[in-house]
Parts: structure tokens; sequence; C-alpha cells
């Protein structure tokens, strides 16, 4: 836990300083251009491909039937915003990892982990492999995982879950790629599974809160950065290593 609480505080005190409070607002405003335009280019498509939906289940008649006919379509758009919410959250995470932790791991290595040296055990192009393994396996489960929303505290208990994953699997490659060999990356993996996955999920949480989620995909960043450096930096230390 203490882990946990160190890395949240550093990435705090990471995330207030000038340079990576200029780069907070950038991975959600990119996403929500991004789906934006795509929404607005084809919502119609999307709306019709929906309704179809809607009558082939036979959902849209009952509703018909039973004089909600102002109910069919809003439980369309209802539909659609549920889904392009997710895709927008996990958009903003996938431009932090790709294109501005560089940019953070500089920073914080130049001011907290000077002394760490680099063994290069990933790759950018891994980053990007496993981004698109993450995201396919989160929304797999997330599509799987929908009727567990209808459970009582479902809805806020399975996204939080599912956040925790996306957070540990998608930023701990990108904290350690330059740094940590790929034993010691497997290493830290298999001792740290747990925490990782705690501090993913009190990240996760954070995200769903308005207007702080403009500013978690950069959080999230910096708190895995300072999770999985501090990590490697006491695995070389207690195997003797610089």
């Amino acid at each position: 836990m203490q882990a946990i609480l160190d890395a949240l505080g550093r990435g705090f005190k990471s995330l207030l300083t000038p340079k990576m409070l200029a780069l907070t607002l950038w991975p959600m405003l990119l996403a929500l251009l991004f789906w934006g335009g795509l929404a607005w280019l084809f919502w119609d498509q999307w709306a019709g491909d929906l309704t179809t939906l809607a009558q082939q289940s036979g959902i849209e008649d009952r509703l018909v039937q039973w004089g909600f006919v102002w109910l069919a379509h809003w439980l369309i758009v209802a539909l659609l915003l549920s889904l392009l919410l997710p895709a927008v959250y996990v958009s903003s995470l996938v431009f932090t990892s790709l294109f501005a932790m560089p940019v953070m791991l500089k920073f914080v290595v130049a001011r907290d982990y000077p002394d760490l040296e680099m063994k290069h055990g990933g790759t950018f192009m891994g980053s990007i492999w496993n981004s698109l393994i993450v995201v396919v396996i989160y929304l797999v489960l997330w599509i799987v995982t929908l009727p567990l929303w209808l459970i009582p505290f479902g809805a806020l208990i399975i996204p939080i879950l599912l956040s925790a994953y996306l957070n540990q699997r998608l930023f701990s490659y990108d904290a350690l790629m330059d740094h940590a060999s790929r034993e010691e990356f497997e290493q830290i993996q298999a001792r740290m599974q747990g925490e990782s996955f705690g501090l993913g999920a009190i990240l996760g949480f954070a995200h769903y809160i308005p207007v702080l989620n403009f500013f978690t995909p950069i959080y999230i960043g910096l708190a895995y950065i300072h999770f999985c450096l501090g990590q490697l930096r006491r695995l070389r230390e207690n195997t003797g290593k610089a």
C-alpha cells in the first residue's frame, strides 16, 4: 500500500509543475475532437444501425405498443452516448501512452531518477502493439460484462475494475520500456501485480469524477512512472545493481 500512496503523491507533485500542467488537457481534447468528428460524420448511420438492431430484437415494437414512442428515440441516443463515452476515455489514455509518455518519462527521470541505467527492454513499436492488445481485451471485457452493470453497484464496480486493468497494462510497459530489461520487467510485474492493479483502480475511479477527468490521463501516466521506476530502483538495490 505504501508504494501506491508514494506513487500517487509523487505523481501529483509532478503534475503540478508547469510543463506537466501544459500537457494535461491535450489527451482528452484530442479524444473528444476525434470522436466528436466521427459522431458528426456518422451519427445518422450509427443511429440507423442501432434502430435496426432494436427493431430486429423487438425492443422498439414493445415500447411503441406501450405508448413510449419518445422513449424509443432517446434509448438510441443513450446507447450511442454509452458507447462513445468509453471510446473517448480509452482514446485519451492511448494518446497519453503513445505521445505524452515519452515527454513525461524524460521529465520525471531527469528530476527524480537520474541514477537509473537505461537497459531498453521495450520499444516504441512494442508500446503500440501493447496498446492495441490491451484496448481490444478491454473492449471485449466491457461488452461481455455489460449484463453485470445491472446488478446492485455493478455500474460502479465493473467500470472501475476494467479501468484498473486498462491502466495497469497500458502504462506499466511504457513506464519501464526505456530503463528496465525484459527480465526486470517480468520480475516487477510478478512481484507488484496486486499493487499495480490497486493503483489502476484508484486512478480509474478518479477518471469518473467530472472536471477532474480532464486531468487524469496525464496524472495516471505520471503515477505509473513513479510506481514502476520506484520498483525498478528498489529491485536493483536489492540485487546490488546500480
